[in-house]
């Protein structure tokens, strides 16, 4: 019998709906798995929808200010709080998500050391491209996903991370892996195509609702462009558009080819993590909410 459900899925998929549905039939809280979820202002662009949750708990949401950089070492850390806290009360952990690097390393039971920052080393590899920068991660390790690069700064902390494991063997070895073996993960399967309009669909829905305004009001606060460029996707391309570097049809239409390709990319992780040997048990998404919630609790064994 499962103890811990992951709920997993391309983007607008319905992930959340889901998780929320199982939480109330499983007297669940819901830990999230999404790393730009983690910060506080960055709510349309992250497309947190809050409001889906209703009185159900949920953990790794607003834990962190916008212009902070959260990495791995702290989110396995905070999942195994959150999971004891969870498990402490007698509730059941639901982990909901699409980013593959944090559902794989938790579901890997990875425990990293704390990466401090290398000044010398970041001053090396200033002014070099994100070309250049991914060239050097490459020799470095195996790529399995861009996701985590797709920016310079995350190149380079990327370097750093592998660059102190190399010259700390004894804490990449005290990294080693205790995978789960209570997991159950569920993925929520949408055609290639309605994924694309949900895309579409949900992108310039928010624009309407204020996402440029987000961006702009994270700025007056005095976070720096380059600091939300970090993040990618829609604080990117947004951030670009407010400080003049694209126009606004340039940047919807730049934004929704990047969100398209990142879809594209956490299913290539997806495909990689069964192959990598953790199962997925994927579910259509459209199946009505009874339908989905009475299989998933048929596989977790809570019959």
């Amino acid at each position: 019998m499962a103890k811990i459900l992951f709920i997993t899925g391309p983007t607008a998929s319905g992930k959340t709906a889901r998780a929320v549905s199982l939480a109330r039939r499983l007297d669940g809280e819901i830990i999230s798995a999404d790393s730009r979820q983690i910060y506080r202002g960055m709510d349309l662009g992250t497309g947190k929808d809050l409001d889906e949750y209703g009185d159900t708990p949920y953990h790794l949401i607003d834990i962190a200010p916008a212009g902070y950089k959260y990495n791995l070492y702290e989110y396995l850390r905070d999942f195994d709080r959150a999971r004891h806290d969870i498990e402490s009360r007698g509730k059941f952990p639901i982990v909901c998500g699409g980013t593959g690097l944090y559902v794989e390393s938790a579901l890997k039971g990875l425990h990293l050391p704390e990466v401090p920052s290398n000044e010398a080393l970041r001053s090396q590899l200033e002014g070099k491209s994100l070309e250049e920068l991914t060239g050097i991660l490459a020799d470095m390790k195996t790529l399995h996903n861009s996701t985590d690069v797709d920016t310079a700064k995350r190149a380079i902390r990327a370097i750093e991370i592998e660059t102190y494991y190399r010259e700390h063997p004894d804490a990449a070895q005290n990294a080693q892996p205790t995978p789960l073996t209570d997991a159950l993960t569920i993925g929520v399967d949408i055609p290639r195509d309605l994924r694309r309009k949900r895309i579409s669909d949900r992108l310039h829905a928010r624009i309407k609702a204020g996402m440029i305004d987000e961006v702009k009001s994270l700025i007056n606060s005095g976070i720096s462009p380059d600091d939300l460029i970090y993040y990618g996707l829609e604080y990117k391309f947004i951030t670009m558009h407010v400080i003049g570097q694209l126009s606004f049809y340039e940047m919807v239409a730049a934004l929704e080819i990047a969100i398209h390709q990142f879809a594209k990319r956490q299913m290539t992780w997806f495909r990689g993590m069964e192959r990598r040997g953790f199962p997925i048990h994927w579910l259509p998404w459209d199946l009505d909410d009874e339908t989905f919630t009475e299989e998933v609790i048929k596989l977790l064994g809570h019959e």
